[in-house]
């Protein structure tokens, strides 16, 4: 059982991303618009694993989901 806790760094690792603090502000300011009626998950720049991941992250209440929904957030 993973019991590590979690940040954005471990997520976007996770997420096969860049993770120092400049790439995920970088990422985060050039995909930053996302409209409400999109789910995080369905947004159009990530691939097919990492949409996957998300949408576990959030369906399974996840130890992930949290700090996926602090990126759902500030992609909005």
């Amino acid at each position: 059982m993973d019991t590590s806790l979690h940040s954005m760094n471990t997520l976007f690792a996770q997420l096969g991303l860049a993770n120092s603090p400049a790439e995920i502000n970088a990422f985060i300011a050039k995909h930053k618009g996302i409209p409400s009626s999109v789910r995080l998950a369905q947004a159009s720049f990530w691939s097919k694993a990492q949409q996957g991941f998300i949408e576990q992250a959030i369906a399974e209440d996840a130890d992930w989901a949290e700090i996926v929904d602090s990126l759902d957030s500030q992609l909005r």
